[in-house]
Parts: C-alpha cells; structure tokens; sequence
C-alpha cells in the first residue's frame, strides 16, 4: 500500500523526518509490516511512504492494511493525499 501525504505544518526536513518516523515505527509495531520512505525525500510537506505484507491469506493481508490505513488517516501531522493498494 502507497500513501501520498501532505504534511502542513513542516517548516523543514527535520520536522519532516519526526512525522514519518513515528509513522513508520507505529505502523511496524503494531502490524508487524515492512515500512518505507519511498518518494518526495527532498520535499520539507510531501512524504511517500510504502507498506508491504506478506500472508498466506489475502483476506489477512487486507485487514491488516486496512487498519494500517486507518493508522495513518488518523495521524497528527499528516493528511492523506492518495492511496493505492496492489496485490501480488
């Protein structure tokens, strides 16, 4: 899953970083899914950021995507811009 973010209240690439490292951490530990910065690195209110799962189950590996995009809908700090989810 892809999320495109609009990070308003980021006056630097410090605060940027706070913002999608809490994401990032929150995200692994609570669902156990890999997590990454995967675009916009030298914007200060961009952020792309990309989780994978891996089941033996679609139907898991979409409940737990599911709930890692609720995580994120409901971050401090951050709006979501745009979603995609693929499936391989």
């Amino acid at each position: 899953m892809v999320w495109e973010l609009h990070l308003p209240a980021c006056q630097s690439l410090k605060d940027k970083r706070t913002i999608v490292k809490s994401l990032k951490d929150r995200m692994h530990n609570r669902f156990n899914v890999s997590v990454a910065e995967t675009g916009h690195h030298d914007l200060w209110q961009r952020a792309e950021l990309t989780a994978a799962v891996v089941s033996t189950e679609r139907r898991h590996a979409e409940s737990v995507l599911r709930e890692a995009d609720q995580l994120v809908a409901g971050a401090d700090g951050a709006r979501i811009v745009d979603t995609s989810t693929s499936y391989l």
